[in-house]
């Protein structure tokens, strides 16, 4: 086989980067071609959080063009997370801003529309998890608050179909990312009833394109490159980036937010998963991503950047020394998803509960990851009973699988051996889309086949166990949130 070299576009909510990758006698190598922090901006009457798109859009420009300098592309890809979406009117300009979910104009929205449908009629059509900001409550919150904006819109992208169409000129809604809407049905059309849900008219989604759809063409210094569609939300790339080997291993996609769950070939939309609020996002050859969001290193981040400390590396021998168990917090507490001060949310949470509250960096910092662990624990335990079989190993992928602490505890609390890497899957998994659209590899499984060749992961064996009186907090700390 000939070598190919192609670029996937990672855009995250705290960085975007693009990752330029070769493929060649079944091996493939990566490298970063360029990254910069994702740029936020607030709408012109300062009432909203918003992504500045066309500054994400010209800085992946600027880094493909210097790719495609190094030496040609075959192809572009864009994934990126989910839910946040941009307007169009019928001339193809920007309507309104790109608000980033995390803005707090959905606060009520969720349990306004849950009362008036239901929310197991919401979850039958979709098999989607009930989260605040997902688009059909933030369409809704629109709708209420900004009614202009959906009157003159034609088109809805979500985000990185939106720098698809800046790229290419070919709008398209792919599929993994239309299913995070909780708006399109689980057989794959956008439902109806749930669109008047969200306030929007049904013209204004195309219907949807698998993951490895040709979309267009670009010019990149001198040459043309195809643009192929991945699996464009990034935890749909990442699942297909795992180097998943058995149907009973499970997943933990680690970065801002914790995505962790199973691959399967069908959809589990049963009143238990309702109960337990597990998702069944869209994935490469419409696989199903069965899965749980989980507030990952976002409150990490957090602390971080209100520290000024560099990162968790910076104080990793320190957290590792600190007590255990000491403080914990149930990460997916509603306080925790974009708090003034992180610091202070975490210290509160803590003396709410009477327990010892955090008072140094290092302390917490070892809240939060043993808190992740004991979270990995559940989720792990409940998609044993959603399935019916034990599972056998937990595959961590994504940045937060350089976080040796959290392996480590992950595997401890989990009872599992826990295998880490490759840290880049969701650029793997985009690159993966695009060489399977272009003949270059035959199926899902030969690519991670070929990434299990290419790219070692580091093992974890579980090495304690966690002390029942705190499994038995943290269940009914759960159970609050």
């Amino acid at each position: 086989m000939s070598a190919i070299r192609s670029a996937a576009v990672d855009l995250g909510a705290g960085s975007c980067r693009v990752i330029a990758g070769e493929l060649r006698d079944g091996r493939i190598a990566i490298e970063e071609a360029g990254r910069f922090r994702t740029p936020t901006l607030a709408d012109d009457a300062g009432k909203y959080q918003c992504w500045d798109l066309d500054a994400i859009v010209g800085r992946t420009r600027e880094i493909l063009e210097r790719a495609a300098a190094a030496g040609p592309l075959a192809s572009v890809g864009v994934d990126g997370w989910g839910v946040d979406y941009v307007l169009l009117d019928a001339e193809r300009k920007r309507v309104g801003e790109a608000v980033c979910y995390r803005d707090h104009r959905t606060t009520g929205i969720m349990d306004r529309r849950c009362a008036r449908l239901g929310r197991q009629a919401i979850y039958a059509r979709t098999g989607i998890q009930f989260l605040p900001f997902n688009t059909l409550y933030q369409l809704a919150a629109c709708a209420e608050q900004e009614p202009g904006w959906l009157l003159q819109a034609r088109h809805l992208l979500m985000v990185p179909d939106y720098v698809h169409y800046c790229l290419s000129g070919v709008m398209a809604n792919e599929y993994s990312n239309a299913t995070t809407t909780q708006m399109l049905g689980l057989h794959g059309a956008w439902d109806p009833v749930l669109l008047e849900a969200a306030g929007v008219a049904r013209g204004l989604l195309l219907p949807p394109v698998d993951a490895g759809t040709v979309l267009g063409t670009m010019r990149l210094a001198a040459q043309t490159a195809q643009v192929i569609a991945p699996a464009t939300h990034d935890t749909g790339s990442a699942v297909a980036g795992t180097p998943l080997a058995h149907e009973d291993e499970a997943y933990i996609s680690s970065g801002t937010w914790s995505l962790m769950g199973i691959e399967s070939r069908t959809p589990i939309a049963t009143a238990q998963a309702l109960a337990m609020n597990f998702t069944n996002e869209g994935g490469l050859q419409r696989r199903y991503r069965v899965l749980k969001n989980i507030a990952g290193m976002w409150p990490m981040q957090r602390v971080c950047q209100e520290h000024g400390v560099e990162g968790f590396h910076a104080l990793a021998a320190e957290v590792e020394a600190a007590e255990p168990w000491r403080s914990i917090v149930n990460p997916n507490d509603p306080a925790f998803l974009n708090p003034a001060s992180m610091t202070d949310a975490i210290r509160q949470a803590s003396a709410r509960i009477r327990q010892p509250v955090p008072e140094t960096v290092p302390q917490l910092m070892r809240a939060i990851v043993d808190s992740l662990a004991l979270s990995y624990r559940k989720v792990k335990e409940e998609l044993e009973s959603l399935t019916g079989r034990r599972l056998s190993r937990i595959r961590i992928i994504g940045g937060g699988c350089r976080n040796r602490l959290l392996n480590q505890l992950c595997a401890d609390a989990c009872g599992l051996p826990v295998s880490a890497g490759p840290v880049e899957a969701s650029a793997l998994g985009n690159l993966s889309a695009q060489w399977i659209a272009m003949g270059a590899i035959e199926n899902l499984d030969a690519a991670r086949a070929i990434i299990r060749a290419s790219f070692p992961c580091e093992e974890y064996a579980p090495r304690a166990t966690i002390p029942e009186p705190v499994w038995e907090r943290f269940v009914v700390l759960s159970q609050r949130g």
